[in-house]
């Protein structure tokens, strides 16, 4: 489910990309206002609507894709590889001038 889910999120992300990439800067119209022909293979309106609405849809669609993937990717595992606890060793504090691991001064056990 995650592969299929990550998939769908990689090509909404081309295609958010692609609908942010065909749209008109807002400057675009000046050639229209000095006799040029401005957006005429979407007819007199242009794409701007069209191409709004599918840069929406496809924005949705990629908030929808985040939010569902960070979801699955925040859930605890209910198996691991790791079956217990790691084991540390806790650090035993030295005094000055004695040697980690080896005992000083007298010893206090009864032979």
């Amino acid at each position: 489910m995650t592969t299929g889910l990550i998939i769908i999120h990689i090509l909404i992300c081309i295609g958010l990309v692609l609908a942010i990439l065909l749209q008109s800067g807002k400057g675009s119209d000046l050639g229209a206002a000095f006799g040029g022909s401005s957006q005429t293979l979407f007819g007199s309106t242009g794409a701007m609507p069209f191409l709004n609405k599918l840069t929406a849809g496809v924005a949705i669609g990629f908030m929808i894709t985040s939010l569902s993937l960070a979801f699955i990717a925040s859930r605890v595992p209910k198996s691991s590889i790791m079956q217990g606890k790691a084991k540390t060793q806790q650090e035993i504090p030295v005094r000055a001038g004695e040697q980690p691991g080896i005992p000083s001064g007298p010893s206090t056990e009864k032979e």
